[in-house]
């Protein structure tokens, strides 16, 4: 069915019903759950159009729709699995006695929520995604014991507002940070291509068109690498902007280590270690 809004754009609900995000829940019994409730959750996908709508077409900014939280919340989970894997405890096991099966559902539903406020204004959408996403938690997570249930959903407002900008993104937990770091990674000229395709052309595009890619994996000096790769030397503008603005205030910098390399004529070479 199409319904048609102001000057006859559809707003196709096909389409909408069929926007899935996709991350491996690794036998997680609780996060398997809340990512098909999601999923089935039309309201859900239909802000997330309304946010792309504001994002894009209005505002000439980069993707801050499905494409972009399936991609942080993949980030998020990787770095979360490797510091399970290191033994490095998440906050809501250390402070709450739950479990790592709990910190992974906080961790996805804030990296696919962070940005609900964008529906309503992008200054201060960090502060608007809270009320929106509240009503979302109590829903999707009405299957959860009261305790378990409160406690998850005020851990993800936590890590929602841990996006913020500069020292407002300053986070108390685990969970926070890896969302912090997670939405910043998703950096590379895939997501400038919109805001390239309109003609912005400023630093911010062009140094997201810079990167061609975005890797994290398990470390050898830290827990957690993170490799990235530029095309040219406009691209360490993105990178110094992610060291200083998120990982630097996400608390997280002693466990992850970040170099960046650039790739000329099919070579590359190491050109900046943040470690």
């Amino acid at each position: 069915m199409h319904r048609f809004g102001k000057k006859g754009t559809k707003i196709d609900e096909a389409s909408i019903s069929q926007v899935k995000i996709q991350v491996p829940v690794e036998g997680n019994n609780i996060l398997e759950e809340v990512v098909s409730r999601v999923n089935s959750n039309r309201e859900i996908k239909t802000i997330w159009r309304i946010i792309n709508v504001n994002a894009i077409d209005r505002l000439g900014y980069t993707d801050h729709g499905p494409t972009h939280f399936n991609i942080v919340a993949n980030y998020g989970l990787k770095i979360a699995r490797i510091f399970e894997k290191k033994g490095i405890e998440m906050s809501i096991v250390k402070d709450f006695g739950l479990t790592n099966d709990h910190a992974e559902v906080v961790i996805f539903l804030a990296c696919i929520m962070h940005d609900l406020g964008m529906s309503i204004h992008r200054v201060n959408h960090e502060q608007f995604s809270l009320f929106i996403s509240r009503d979302f938690l109590k829903e999707i997570l009405d299957f959860l014991p009261l305790e378990e249930r409160m406690v998850v959903e005020s851990e993800t407002l936590h890590a929602i507002i841990s996006h913020s900008h500069g020292s407002a993104g300053k986070t108390s937990t685990i969970e926070g940070g890896i969302v912090r770091i997670a939405d910043a990674l998703d950096m590379s000229k895939g997501r400038s291509r919109i805001p390239y395709k309109m003609g912005k052309i400023d630093i911010h595009s062009v140094s997201a068109n810079a990167i061609e890619s975005v890797e994290v994996m398990e470390g050898t000096e830290k827990p957690v690498a993170i490799v990235i790769k530029m095309n040219t030397e406009a691209g360490v503008f993105q990178v110094d902007d992610f060291i200083e603005e998120k990982l630097g205030t996400s608390g997280l910098s002693k466990y992850i280590s970040v170099k960046s390399y650039l790739v000329e004529d099919g070579k590359e070479r190491i050109y900046k270690d943040y470690s």
